[in-house]
């Protein structure tokens, strides 16, 4: 239902985010089945109590990031292995700028910084029909991101003849989450969405998933109707209380050491 020219992309060399610890072993688990409750209240806490931990693990990693580029940004003179990090960055999230300079730091701290948790779950829940899916049980991928390698997913049963994309498949659906936020991140199609997330943080404040919704105009061939559907389900399943709890987790103070522990302990610490 989504053509090529604007479905989020699977990053194929799945680049290490260096600069950051090993994953906890929590982050690795399989996707639990959620075919098998027939209470719709009990499924749809189920499916946010299992991405909840694991959106927070993944944008408490981009924000170690993101004060890793602001220490380099304070430095007169970087080590050849800061340089090469920079590059790394930029050649993952697609900026183009000579390296160190007040450019490449200027788009690097636009395009590093967070999703905030109700607009990743209202997609998940809508792109992998909670947790359901072909797609999500298969593949881990609950975003319906594509890949365009063959053998790098799997093959959509409606795929248009002479079409080669794939929808791509995960090691775990932590994975399909890091890889959704690197596409938001980086992609053209979503620059509406990561300006919107700037004025927000011009302003001290934390960017909801209703308002960065309005950016998702090129998600889905549905245009205005898929970013409507999607903030009604934010504000339908009161997923804002998500962007408030993590608001109050990760707090205004988020120093690298703070960060590094949630980083690397346990799920529970993320428990809303």
């Amino acid at each position: 239902h989504k053509p090529a020219d604007y479905e989020p992309e699977y990053d194929q060399d799945n680049a290490t985010l260096d600069a950051l610890p090993p994953l906890p072993d929590w982050a690795m688990a399989d996707l639990p089945d959620f075919s098998g409750y027939h209470d719709t209240a009990e499924k749809k806490a189920a499916f946010f109590s299992f991405l909840y931990p694991r959106i927070v693990l993944a944008n408490t990693r981009v924000l170690m990031l993101r004060d890793n580029l602001e220490i380099l940004e304070g430095k007169s003179e970087l080590t050849d292995q800061e340089s090469a990090w920079l590059e790394r960055q930029a050649k993952r999230l697609r900026v183009d700028a000579e390296v160190a300079s007040p450019e490449m730091y200027d788009k690097l701290n636009r395009r590093i910084d967070v999703i905030p948790p109700s607009l990743i779950m209202a997609q998940a829940a809508n792109e992998s029909a909670w947790g359901t899916s072909r797609f999500a049980t298969q593949g881990n991928n609950l975003f319906g991101q594509w890949c365009f390698t063959k053998g790098c997913g799997l093959v959509p049963r409606s795929r248009a003849e002479g079409a080669t994309h794939e929808v791509a498949a995960f090691p775990s659906p932590y994975e399909s989450i890091r890889a959704y936020i690197t596409n938001l991140n980086r992609h053209d199609s979503y620059q509406a969405l990561r300006n919107t997330r700037e004025q927000a943080r011009t302003k001290d404040r934390f960017p909801g998933g209703i308002a960065l919704a309005q950016g998702l105009i090129g998600y889905s061939e549905r245009g205005a109707a898929y970013v409507e559907e999607i903030q009604a389900m934010i504000r339908h399943n009161n997923l804002g209380y998500y962007d408030k709890e993590y608001k109050a987790l990760i707090g205004s103070s988020n120093t690298l050491p703070e960060l590094l522990q949630l980083a690397t302990g346990d799920k529970s610490a993320f428990t809303p």
